[in-house]
């Protein structure tokens, strides 16, 4: 799972780029203009941005040149109805990392998304292991000690983001801006009640549990 940004203003275009990438398990979040998508990016972290050039308010092109002059290293997929190979040598000067030309089959999509997530990091990995515990982000399945442990769809997107990240910790807010959508209900309680189920299901207490509460900080995964 990826949380992904898509910024584009053109909503019969938007709901099913949201739709198809939802569908291969990322986490989508959609914006219909350059302040926003700006405003956004301040705040949470993306695995991903999606960028429209011809966006109100701030073009991509300006959304593009403004992140990457704040220190923003995203990978940055820019979309463009221009196909002019200046306007897309432009686009990649002001810091995307590819270019998709309107229109285009949301399979090419997937594969560019695919391409610039594994290049960044190892967001794309099918098989995640720590320990004896192996998570499969394709067949969406969980195995400890070779026997399945099954989780409900959120818990295993927690559990995919922590395993993608061992041995690093996250605050309660770290992970709702990475694991939850940005409108969401959710709260560092709701953190601490799925925290307190994923140690259930892995099972283990103390030392024996891979999800270590690091007091005053946060969580952790590792190998017990």
């Amino acid at each position: 799972m990826a949380k992904i940004l898509v910024v584009e203003d053109e909503t019969d275009l938007a709901i099913p780029v949201r739709d198809w990438l939802t569908r291969e398990q990322h986490l989508v979040e959609l914006i219909d203009n350059g302040p926003d998508a700006l405003d956004q990016l301040r705040i949470y972290k993306f695995d991903l941005i999606i960028l429209d050039l011809m966006i109100p308010g701030i073009n991509g092109m300006e959304v593009c040149k403004q992140f990457r002059q704040d220190g923003g290293s995203t990978p940055i997929l820019m979309l463009t109805a221009k196909s002019g190979v200046e306007d897309k040598e432009a686009g990649l000067d002001a810091g995307a990392d590819d270019y998709l030309t309107k229109p285009f089959h949301l399979k090419e999509l997937s594969a560019r998304v695919r391409a610039l997530l594994r290049r960044h990091s190892q967001a794309n990995s099918r098989e995640l292991k720590v320990g004896d515990l192996v998570l499969d982000t394709v067949a969406r399945t969980v195995t400890k000690n070779n026997e399945e442990v099954h989780f409900v769809p959120k818990e295993f997107s927690l559990l995919e983001f922590l395993m993608r990240h061992p041995n690093q910790v996250f605050s309660a807010e770290a992970l709702l801006d990475r694991v939850w959508a940005s409108d969401t209900m959710a709260s560092p309680d709701t953190i601490r009640t799925y925290i307190k189920l994923l140690r259930q299901k892995l099972g283990g207490d103390g030392k024996e549990s891979y999800i270590r509460t690091v007091h005053g900080v946060g969580y952790k995964l590792e190998s017990p």
